[in-house]
């Protein structure tokens, strides 16, 4: 299934730490500001170069980045998706 971030969305680095803000019309609702390990910034930001992303799209470029097997990396993804889309953060 093709997902696409929701607009508005800005991952920003405070206090050494990498969190997603919403800024914006679109991310009126939006109050609270979400905590990105490093994995997850990788995610988020090939998600952005990619427009239209899968799971698996998303898993390849995991897979490729850490070294690890592809398997793991679609579970992995697949968990973090899940929840980004409970946030409101994926179209």
């Amino acid at each position: 299934m093709k997902m696409r971030q929701k607009k508005g969305f800005v991952m920003r680095e405070v206090c050494g730490e990498n969190v997603l803000i919403g800024e914006g019309v679109e991310t009126v609702d939006f109050n609270r500001i979400v905590r990105f390990n490093g994995t997850a910034s990788f995610l988020w930001q090939k998600a952005a170069e990619q427009g239209d992303f899968t799971a698996e799209s998303l898993a390849d470029a995991l897979s490729a980045e850490y070294q690890i097997d592809h398997d793991t990396a679609v579970r992995d993804t697949e968990k973090l998706l899940a929840g980004w889309q409970k946030e409101g953060l994926l179209l």
